[in-house]
């Protein structure tokens, strides 16, 4: 049933009260005794490496079911994404308290993705107003994208309900919704991210699995890269010259690059924002305007500022906005920092000579920014994905990131 759609007699409120108080309860009893549960549970149970999912498409809609990587994260890799408040209901599957997230009364035309994963998971139109103070639905956006887990825990049986992709706990599903399914998605705020329908179209991910590469942004675009026309000379002595990038999550771009030839350091930090907003957990919010980046000081008598940037659009997907696979927000913009009046003319240049070749599908929403400052990220950071090769989300996303650019850029790559 719809807002406003529908009256009911006095005394059909009063019984629909009652009914509505009981399911809270069984809702809410999670948070009331604690929601602490361990995350071995759901989510990432299954043994296979892939999921079949339906994923946004280039013109904003759901396209046929394909297979993804599975995205298996532990606590720590769930912590780089997310908020205090997120990381304990996606992972630890709590529960926010009633009436208090921030898209129950969304009333805006869109899909409602995972906040971890960016999986399209529910519609606004099967969004429906319950009055059990957390958002409902009548059915997903698509039934591959979310997974049903039976839930015993506090002494009840319950229907949980999880991303399909990442294994995130979103909530659970109750049989007392309104036609045509009769079903009732009691999700947490918290666990979602509302994009509006237009804006839909910029989240679009091309399959990395069953994709043919010449579809795919990223697969083998090296190879068709052209060099730079406009660039930066080779310098006749050895010196030391930086680059500050932005291409999604800083642990990728870091181990990418340090394997050039001619880099001499590579270090993961924040630039685009303040000082007092340098650090993880309040990057992580989205509002800082800090993108996760990495300066690169290299040696301009081996490699030049434009072989530097052709490998990093070779590398990640420069066009899609405030995204790079499963990361989501604008601390994973595409960016380049330019330093000086040269830097910015080389990839200024670079970009429309891209652009008027149409080396990418989609147009190339890279931004350029001003360099003011760069903030070295916490140590914790630092070289990540060469001490944690086993992490799921290097092995996943780094490794084959840093096998692509070694077999395209093989004469620009340092060897082993």
């Amino acid at each position: 049933m719809r807002d406003g759609q529908h009256g009911v007699s006095k005394a059909m409120k009063h019984v629909r009260k009652w009914l509505t108080l009981a399911s809270i309860s069984a809702f809410a009893l999670p948070l009331l005794l604690g929601c602490g549960v361990n995350a071995n549970a759901a989510s990432n149970e299954s043994g296979s490496d892939t999921v079949t999912v339906r994923l946004l498409t280039k013109d904003g809609t759901l396209g046929k079911p394909v297979q993804v990587p599975r995205i298996k994260r532990t606590p720590q890799e769930w912590k780089k994404t997310l908020s205090n408040e997120q990381c304990d209901i996606l992972w630890n599957k709590g529960t926010e308290p009633p009436f208090s997230g921030k898209l129950l009364n969304n009333k805006k035309k869109g899909y409602y993705l995972c906040a971890a994963c960016g999986l399209p998971l529910f519609k606004s139109d099967s969004k429906f107003h319950s009055g059990t103070g957390w958002p409902s639905f009548f059915q997903p956006a698509a039934k591959q994208n979310i997974r049903k887990i039976t839930d015993r825990s506090h002494g009840m049986v319950r229907t949980e309900v999880v991303c399909a992709r990442c294994g995130g706990h979103l909530g659970h599903v109750f049989h007392d919704g309104p036609k045509p399914t009769g079903l009732r998605y009691c999700i947490n705020s918290a666990a979602l991210k509302f994009v509006s329908y237009e804006d839909a179209k910029s989240m679009a991910e091309d399959n990395p699995v069953n994709e043919k590469a010449q579809n795919h942004p990223e697969e083998n675009v090296g190879n068709r890269l052209p060099a730079p026309e406009k660039d930066t000379p080779l310098a006749t002595e050895p010196g030391e010259a930086t680059a500050v990038l932005a291409g999604g999550c800083f642990w990728c771009t870091e181990e990418l690059f340090e394997h050039v030839k001619g880099v001499k350091d590579v270090v993961s930090g924040y630039c685009g924002g303040s000082a007092d907003t340098a650090n993880y957990k309040t990057v992580c919010t989205g509002t800082t305007g800090h993108a996760e980046s990495i300066r690169i000081t290299y040696d301009p008598s081996k490699v030049t500022y434009g072989q530097l940037l052709r490998i990093f659009f070779a590398t990640h997907d420069p066009t899609t906005k405030n995204r790079q696979g499963p990361d989501v927000g604008t601390q994973y913009r595409s960016a380049i920092f330019y330093a000086n009046d040269e830097q910015k003319a080389v990839a200024s240049a670079y970009i429309d000579q891209l652009t008027k070749a149409h080396a990418f599908s989609r147009p190339i929403v890279t931004s350029l920014e001003p360099f003011h400052a760069f903030y070295k990220a916490e140590d914790y950071h630092q070289d990540f994905a060469r001490k944690n090769p086993n992490y799921p989300y290097i092995r996943v996303w780094s490794q084959p990131k840093l096998k692509k650019a070694e077999k395209t850029f093989g004469d620009m790559m340092k060897k082993e």
